[in-house]
């Protein structure tokens, strides 16, 4: 596996960076659903908002190269605003964004990738909820809602010793395919 990006460790306080990092287990089980429904990933995955690398290092055991990116400096990641990207990138696209700027980045995903290719976001359920996001939706439909059938973890801070129960939210994968135009469809992650 190769991993791009590698810079020193920051200072700044990670309390202002909206850092709510995934724990590990939800990516590998939505991982294990996904791939057993015969669906298919990219050889190269980016994780636009990496943090300390939490999905990083799940998705170097399936993918031969992970590009790891966060507008922070979290010690081995490179340093980029996803938001400002317009470069293509000929493979998927992997992370829990911002929630504050998610509808953002799947739409500048959505902007860089081949067709065919896939955008996978862990969002809050209720990311479907919202007049605001209605036109993009139907724009840009996902091809699947993976929703999780029991709360997961997300890390404050990644904070992992601290929040040792699920979280009050629900959490799901929302998987859209540049060019997919149909009804999305709801599976569960067991």
């Amino acid at each position: 596996m190769k991993i791009l990006g590698s810079t020193a460790f920051g200072t700044e306080d990670r309390q202002s960076r909206d850092y709510y990092a995934t724990d590990p287990s939800a990516l590998e089980d939505f991982l294990t659903q996904f791939l057993g429904d015969g669906e298919t990933l990219s050889d190269s995955i980016w994780e636009p908002a990496c943090g300390d690398g939490n999905l990083c290092d799940v998705l170097g055991e399936i993918a031969s190269t992970v590009r790891c990116s966060d507008i922070y400096d979290y010690g081995d990641n490179e340093i980029l605003d996803f938001l400002s990207v317009s470069k293509k990138w000929r493979g998927d696209i992997l992370t829990n964004p911002p929630y504050k700027q998610a509808k953002e980045f799947v739409q500048n995903a959505l902007n860089i990738i081949p067709k065919g290719n896939k955008v996978m976001m862990l969002l809050r359920i209720q990311f479907l909820e919202s007049s605001n996001r209605l036109a993009f939706f139907k724009k840009h439909p996902p091809k699947y809602v993976y929703v999780h059938s029991r709360r997961i973890r997300i890390f404050k801070d990644n904070d992992q010793a601290k929040y040792t129960k699920a979280q009050p939210l629900c959490y799901a994968w929302f998987v859209w395919e540049k060019g997919f135009e149909s009804e999305p469809r709801i599976r569960w992650i067991p």
